[in-house]
């Protein structure tokens, strides 16, 4: 006799966002604190008695932090909670931010400010890990989406409203404002997270001793990694020559009073960026990596071609907006989905490189504006970003494969339910 056999339909659950939200505001944290200083360089000047390109290596000296602590850190604390590992990141980031804004030292600023470097490398070594192994793979894509959109919101919102509050009150004031950021986010991280185990290892294998990962080294032998790494190194190198020098090239094309409208246009549009990446990542991670370098590569296009046509230009600061936004997002799920049980390994090699471009874009784009002018700057970046199109291209099926299967996380697995 044929018997029917029932069965319990499993529950979906619900998406996390409180959590994410949580992780958005640490990445806007550590995305503003990086940038802070350019807004209210005079007046931090004027305080620690040097210059203001003396006062500008606050950011520098930020990118170095995290360039060279990311990858030893990682590995110092591999056998760490991720949970305690991004609070420490966070508590870090308020005592950096206070001594900023207390210390009338020079030195003393550029120690607080390397060690606020050191918390952002901690911290972007694990968050975007952290923020996919709170869902099912299938929403890893949006989890990320909101968890980075906390990097185009410091860009377009948190800098002009710290440049503002630095200017109506006092320099010291936006920093005072990012240390009680932090503190709340600690406190927000505590109550809401839950905690994950170091990758590599389940709760409760091996009595709590985290199981070898093979490392950097063997992280970059990974097949998809090294591609990744390429791309991020490039794509990075590029935006930010475009960013960092933006309005000097806008002054000598006649468009000097443009800047503030340009970047106005390039924020919203990093935005829906953000979430445009968020819908489609799952599926066209691939597709959605070239079209972002093509609409970089034809901003750079309309700069080098028609710089002196505001409309055109505005354009371009549309496309920009578009092209670059979700590249965070992007590049960092391709790096994780690459890596498997190797991820923050991974990750945190990606966030080295990400620094050393930005340090190298200044340095690149300084060049490039002192010996060729700034009508070379456009040409440059297309340069760099032909490079990006040839190997996200090339890395079909590992790094930037054509769809994202379920194997290809290998941060989820297990842990995805956390």
């Amino acid at each position: 006799m044929a018997t029917t056999q029932l069965t319990t339909p499993v529950p979906r659950r619900a998406f996390p966002l409180p959590s994410l939200l949580a992780l958005a505001t640490a990445v806007f944290v550590t995305a503003l604190t990086e940038n802070l200083p350019a807004g209210v360089l005079p007046g931090m000047s004027r305080a620690l008695g040097v210059s203001e390109s003396a006062a500008g290596q606050t950011v520098t000296v930020y990118a170095i932090g995290s360039a060279v602590t990311a990858i030893p850190l990682t590995a110092a604390t591999a056998a760490w909670s991720r949970k305690r590992l991004l609070l420490t990141a966070m508590a870090g980031f308020a005592v950096a931010n206070t001594v900023t804004a207390l210390s009338a030292n020079y030195p003393l600023t550029l120690a607080a400010r390397f060690l606020a470097g050191v918390a952002a490398g901690l911290a972007w070594a694990l968050l975007a890990g952290y923020a996919r192994r709170l869902v099912p793979v299938e929403a890893q894509g949006r989890a990320m989406a909101v968890a980075m959109a906390g990097v185009p919101v410091a860009l377009s919102v948190g800098v002009p409203v710290g440049t503002f509050l630095g200017r109506a009150l006092a320099w010291r004031v936006p920093f005072l404002a990012m240390t009680a950021l932090a503190v709340a986010v600690v406190g927000w991280i505590a109550a809401l997270l839950p905690d994950q185990p170091p990758p590599g290892r389940s709760p409760a294998a091996d009595h709590g001793r985290p199981e070898p990962d093979g490392g950097v080294r063997a992280a970059l032998h990974v097949p998809g990694v090294a591609p990744v790494l390429t791309v991020t190194v490039l794509f990075v190198l590029a935006h930010t020559i475009l960013f960092t020098y933006v309005s000097p090239f806008l002054d000598r094309a006649g468009l000097g009073g443009a800047a503030d409208s340009v970047l106005l246009v390039f924020g919203p549009a990093s935005l829906v960026s953000v979430w445009l990446t968020g819908v489609h990542i799952h599926r066209r991670l691939r597709r959605l990596t070239i079209g972002g370098a093509l609409l970089v590569a034809l901003t750079a296009g309309l700069l080098g071609l028609w710089s002196h046509s505001a409309p055109l230009v505005h354009l371009a600061a549309l496309l920009w907006g578009l092209g670059w936004g979700g590249a965070p997002t992007l590049l960092q799920t391709a790096v994780g989905d690459a890596g498997g049980e190797r991820a923050d390994a991974a990750q945190a090699m990606l966030v080295t490189l990400w620094n050393a471009a930005m340090a190298g874009g200044g340095v690149v784009g300084g060049l490039v504006l002192g010996r060729l002018g700034t009508g070379a700057l456009p040409w440059t970046v297309l340069a760099l970003l032909l490079p990006v199109l040839a190997v996200t291209l090339a890395a079909r099926r590992h790094g930037f494969p054509a769809t994202r299967g379920r194997t290809g996380s290998g941060v989820a697995g297990p842990q995805a339910g956390v």
